[in-house]
C-alpha cells in the first residue's frame, strides 16, 4: 500500500493506493496550522496498517535533501506558522521510507508518466494558483539544484501601465507577486475566471506567464510545458500564453518559428490529480530506493 500527500496553501490531498493508477482512498483536508493539519493527515493514514512507503509533494520552499539536518522542513515562507514545520518528524511514526519533492515537481512527474507529458523526454510543469511554481522532469528524473526550483519568484517586466502592488512579501516584481491568484484578486477584486474572456486581465496574466514560459524554454528546452492550477482554468488563457510566448521568443527557438505552440504549451491532462499522482510515484521510488 502506497501513501501520498500533496500539500498546498489551501488544502492537503491524501491518497492510499496499490499503484499510482489504482487509488483506493482519497481525502482532502484544509490547510490550517502545521500541528492541526499534520494531526488530521496522520488520522487518515493511521486507519491503514499496511502502508509500505510515503511520497510527499510539498508546497515550497521545503528542504528536499535527504542528507540535510533539516530534511523535510518548510523553509522561509510567507505561509503563516509553517516555517520550520517538519514533514519528516510529523510522519516518522509510520516507520516507512519517505521521499519528498516540491509540489510542482511531483505534479510534473505525474504528468510526465500519466498525463500530457507522456512520451516526451523533457517536460516542464507550471502551476498557477495560490502561488506559482514550476518543475522539470528529464527522462523520468526530477531536476533539482541545491534545492528545488523557485521559478515563481523570477523577476518579470511589467507591461506598460501595470502599477499594481506585488502581493509577494519578499519581492516587489516577481511573477508570483504579480500573477498568482491572490495578486489577481488584489488587482481586479475577482478571480480571473469570473472576468469576461476578453477582459484586459486575461491578456495581462498571459503576458506575465509567457515570461516564465520563455525562461523555461531558453533554460531547459522542454518538448512540452504543461500549465495547471486553478487560474489556468480561465477560458482563453492558455491560448493567450502561447501567443505571447511565441512573440517573446521572436522565432529564436526552432520550435517557435512555425505553428502556434499548441503542441508545446498544454493544459494539464490530469487536472487536479497531477500532484497526488506524482506523490504516489515518489512513494514507489522511496520503496525501491
Amino acid at each position: 500500500m502506497l501513501a501520498a500527500i500533496e500539500s498546498g496553501g489551501t488544502k492537503f490531498v491524501c491518497a492510499l493506493a496499490e499503484t499510482p493508477e489504482r487509488v483506493l482512498h482519497r481525502v482532502e483536508i484544509p490547510t490550517t496550522t502545521p500541528d492541526e493539519t499534520f494531526a488530521r493527515v496522520r488520522e487518515v493514514l493511521a486507519a491503514h496498517r499496511w502502508i509500505t512507503a510515503l511520497g510527499i509533494a510539498a508546497f515550497g520552499p521545503v528542504d528536499i535533501d535527504p542528507a540535510s539536518p533539516t530534511h523535510g522542513e518548510v523553509l522561509v515562507t510567507s505561509k503563516p506558522n509553517w516555517q520550520g514545520a517538519s514533514y519528516v518528524e510529523a510522519f516518522a511514526s509510520l516507520g516507512v521510507p519517505v521521499k519528498i519533492e516540491s509540489d510542482v515537481s511531483g505534479a510534473c512527474l505525474g504528468e510526465w508518466a500519466h498525463g500530457a507529458g507522456q512520451n516526451a523526454p523533457v517536460v516542464a510543469y507550471v502551476t498557477v494558483g495560490t502561488g506559482i511554481g514550476a518543475g522539470v522532469v528529464h527522462e523520468g528524473r526530477i531536476l533539482n539544484g541545491i534545492g528545488h526550483f523557485e521559478m515563481g519568484h523570477i523577476p518579470v517586466v511589467r507591461p506598460d501601465g501595470d502599477t499594481a502592488k506585488s502581493t509577494c512579501p519578499i519581492h516587489d516584481d516577481c511573477l508570483e507577486g504579480l500573477a498568482s491568484g491572490p495578486s489577481i484578486m488584489a488587482r481586479w477584486g475577482k478571480p480571473l475566471s469570473e472576468l469576461a474572456r476578453d477582459h484586459e486581465a486575461v491578456d495581462l496574466e498571459a503576458r506575465y506567464l509567457a515570461q516564465l514560459a520563455r525562461t523555461i524554454t531558453l533554460t531547459h528546452m522542454p518538448s512540452r510545458i504543461i500549465f495547471g492550477g486553478g487560474v489556468m482554468k480561465t477560458p482563453g488563457l492558455i491560448k493567450a500564453v502561447r501567443r505571447h510566448t511565441r512573440a517573446g521568443l521572436g522565432g529564436y527557438v526552432a520550435q517557435t518559428r512555425t505553428g502556434d505552440l499548441s503542441d508545446v504549451i498544454l493544459p494539464a491532462a490530469l487536472g487536479d490529480n497531477a500532484g497526488i499522482t506524482g506523490a504516489l510515484m515518489l512513494a514507489q521510488q522511496a520503496l525501491t530506493g
